[in-house]
């Protein structure tokens, strides 16, 4: 389940390439609030039961939406690609959808771009 301030839509968005005062200060890493939590929130272990798999997630996400690099972290793990774990508050299944929306929107502009033009 997505936080209401962040749909799933919106997270498909590629953010501009412009360097901030964060990025001159070091890497995005360094300021995560989950570097202060156990990493056991973020990756399932093995044979977890669903529902304590989703409480999980959702009680990382709760961590990722106080972030200050919450969209840092979630580029990383969609440019990687990261296949575990939630990161920038998107879990594994939900960056492969945002991954796929990239994709056909890509191809649809790369199709678009190559179609004559009306006149």
């Amino acid at each position: 389940m997505l936080l209401p301030h962040q749909p799933l839509q919106d997270a498909a968005v590629v953010p501009s390439q412009r360097l901030t005062a964060r990025d001159e200060a070091g890497p995005w890493h360094s300021e995560a609030v989950c570097r202060r939590d156990e990493a056991g929130l973020f990756f399932a272990p093995s044979k977890e039961p669903t529902a304590a798999r989703l409480a999980r997630e959702e009680a990382a996400k709760r961590v990722c939406a106080r972030c200050p690099v919450m969209v840092e972290c979630r580029e990383h793990a969609l440019l990687q690609p990261e296949p575990y774990g939630v990161w920038g508050g998107l879990t594994a299944a939900e960056r492969r959808v945002v991954l796929a929306r990239r994709r056909r929107r890509e191809s649809e502009l790369q199709r678009a771009a190559h179609m004559p033009a009306a006149g």
